[in-house]
């Protein structure tokens, strides 16, 4: 039997929010019509997770989980969640309650209504420094700009999918993951809710600024190519300032020949920015080299240590009812 809603939920070191994920899921699932499931993906925790997730599902067969043989990161733990998902409509969500369960029904109200993608846009970050808010708001405007589609501005994973979205994802190969610019770049009809993001409900935060960093990074890689012209351009107007300042030496040669500007100073300056520029685009070039060298090697994206609750008898009511 084909559950109607499934409902990813990559959790990693989240042990001290599961119980409260569970609680406000299950009220969110016994007020929908259908069946659903809830489609936990252990991104290789080291705390008290997996036997948490084992206890969910053996009060609640509707509880599924995987768990990885190792931490593959988050958008990779989305993606299993995606492949492994058997609803009509699919909700991705964080486990940290960030992102409201009780969000969910709307979602499913603008999917009946004939949208293939609903995605949740923050309107506010409560409790989020200034520094994390400055950098977010900076990264999805220019990101907006640079990239070859539109991907809406303020948004993360949260957001429901329906079956023939899922099915063109899951056929994507590519390891190097960003979901929510994919999910924008199979087009369909897609519709936003504003929602104010909450704060953890327990916990310290799991995306670091680094990870954050490569997962921005991994998204003007992979839908813009303006990075690479950008290299081009460096060259242009390196050529163009070496011949104006070939021109100026010259000139201050004849003009003023005991001038300090035609010794080693300027060459050093010069020296040091064409290095500066040609590391640069050494750089850029080596973020997309680096992941081809990823995509040739065709690896699987995961491993599974333990994969529960997948069978058809699994999607029943809770054993406590």
């Amino acid at each position: 039997m084909q559950p109607t809603y499934s409902i990813v939920v990559p959790v990693y070191n989240e042990a001290t929010n599961l119980p409260m994920l569970y609680h406000r899921l299950q009220a969110v699932m016994a007020a929908m019509e259908g069946i659903s499931e809830v489609i936990l993906v252990d991104d290789g925790s080291s705390d008290r997770t997996p036997i948490l997730m084992q206890q969910l599902h053996r009060q609640d067969s509707r509880v599924c989980y995987l768990r990885f043989g190792r931490n593959f990161g988050h958008q990779i733990a989305v993606t299993a969640g995606l492949n492994f998902a058997r609803g009509k409509a699919v909700i991705v969500m964080d486990g940290d309650l960030q992102d409201p369960p009780e969000l969910i029904p709307a979602m499913v109200s603008r999917w009946q209504e004939g949208y293939e993608v609903v995605y949740a846009q923050r309107t506010r970050r409560q409790q989020e420094g200034w520094l994390k808010r400055l950098t977010a708001y900076g990264f999805y405007r220019l990101l907006r700009r640079l990239a070859d589609i539109e991907i809406p501005l303020d948004t993360g994973d949260f957001c429901l999918l329906d079956r023939k979205v899922v099915t063109l994802l899951n056929q994507m190969p590519e390891r190097n993951r960003y979901v929510r610019g994919l999910r924008s770049w199979v087009g369909f009809r897609q519709i936003s809710l504003p929602y104010e993001r909450d704060p953890r409900y327990a916990g310290e935060v799991k995306y670091t600024f680094r990870k954050s960093l490569k997962l921005a990074i991994t998204g003007l890689v992979s839908f813009s190519t303006v990075p690479l012209r950008l290299s081009t351009y460096l060259g242009l107007f390196s050529a163009g300032l070496a011949l104006v300042m070939a021109v100026l030496v010259i000139y201050w040669r004849i003009a003023y020949p005991a001038s300090p500007l035609t010794g080693y100073a300027i060459i050093a300056v010069a020296i040091f920015f064409l290095g500066a520029v040609q590391l640069f685009s050494i750089g850029i070039l080596g973020e997309y080299v680096g992941r081809i060298y990823e995509e040739v090697k065709n690896r699987p994206l995961y491993t599974l240590a333990e994969v529960v609750g997948f069978e058809t008898s699994s999607l029943t009511k809770p054993i406590s009812e």
